[in-house]
């Protein structure tokens, strides 16, 4: 269909209804989460039983532990922040050299490589997370079997969970970038080499500063992957859980509108991200 000729009455009023539905779908769960961590209930959900800050501040007096307050839950956002840090420096870092060996290699057998690198995306995160935790713990025994060395990194923890979330975030950030370096003219590269420029030089001043909307946006979706990650996690977390971990035990051991509080706070984290992301893209194209 031509955008530009008259639709009929009802193709009009399919299309609004059709679009309505979707936003109501995606967003009115989330607004639901929203509304009721400020409900004077000890329960989240219907009926509204009044506005409180209870589940934020706390309330001492009710027997109220609030976000801002529950240090094992504030704990958990920062271990989750930690893990997803280093996520996204490996995965950015190993994604942007994956690119320009998918992009600029010329070696036998690039294809089969490229498939192999991308395989982790197809693979359930539960079955990977098992596959990690089973391949790391047969070397810990083995280290401490012939060499008498104690590996703990080879553990469940923290170092495992950042592997077992790379091993398939990294891909990730691989195609991310690799599109942005598919459309990317080598002959300005060409111009900067005969002009003088080392390869160090051509790289830092001219290359790298024409992916920086793909590397900032693959960080970007590293960071947000790997905070919410849960299947992967799961199988390779220590002592210290992240916040998805610590938000299914509590879930398991009853609901509270404590964890609605956290569900807005995130959300609230992520929109402001996704603000300042879509800024800087944007004062990036006004500047070009």
């Amino acid at each position: 269909m031509i955008p530009s000729l008259p639709r009929g009455r009802f193709e009009r009023y399919a299309v609004a209804g059709y679009v309505t539905a979707f936003f109501v779908f995606l967003f009115l769960p989330l607004a639901v989460v929203a509304l009721f961590a400020f409900n004077d209930a000890n329960y989240p959900a219907p009926p509204w039983r009044g506005f409180t800050l209870d589940w934020f501040l706390g309330d001492a007096a009710r027997g109220r532990v609030g976000l801002f307050a529950d240090r094992a839950l504030l704990s958990s956002i920062w271990t989750s922040a930690v893990v997803a840090g280093w996520v996204t420096v490996l995965a950015v870092a190993v994604g942007t050299v994956n690119a320009f060996f998918l992009e600029r290699a010329t070696v036998r057998g690039k294809a089969a490589l490229s498939l192999a690198m991308l395989t982790p995306l197809v693979i359930p995160g539960v079955i990977l997370g098992i596959s990690i935790l089973a391949f790391a713990s047969r070397l810990a025994r083995l280290a401490d079997d012939a060499l008498g060395l104690e590996l703990e990194f080879l553990r469940p923890g923290l170092p495992l969970v950042v592997a077992g979330q790379f091993s398939f975030i990294v891909a990730i950030a691989t195609l991310t970038i690799a599109a942005r370096l598919k459309r990317f003219d080598i002959a300005l590269e060409e111009a900067a080499l005969n002009l003088g420029a080392t390869r160090a030089a051509v790289l830092w001043t001219v290359t790298l500063p024409y992916l920086k909307p793909a590397l900032i946006g693959a960080a970007a979706i590293s960071f947000l992957m790997s905070f919410e990650n849960f299947n992967t996690t799961l199988m390779l977390v220590g002592s210290d859980p992240p916040l998805t971990i610590m938000m299914y035990g509590r879930m398991r051991e009853g609901a509270s509108p404590v964890l609605n509080a956290v569900s807005l706070f995130l959300m609230v984290a992520s929109a402001l991200l996704a603000l300042v992301l879509m800024r800087r893209s944007g004062s990036g194209r006004a500047a070009r």
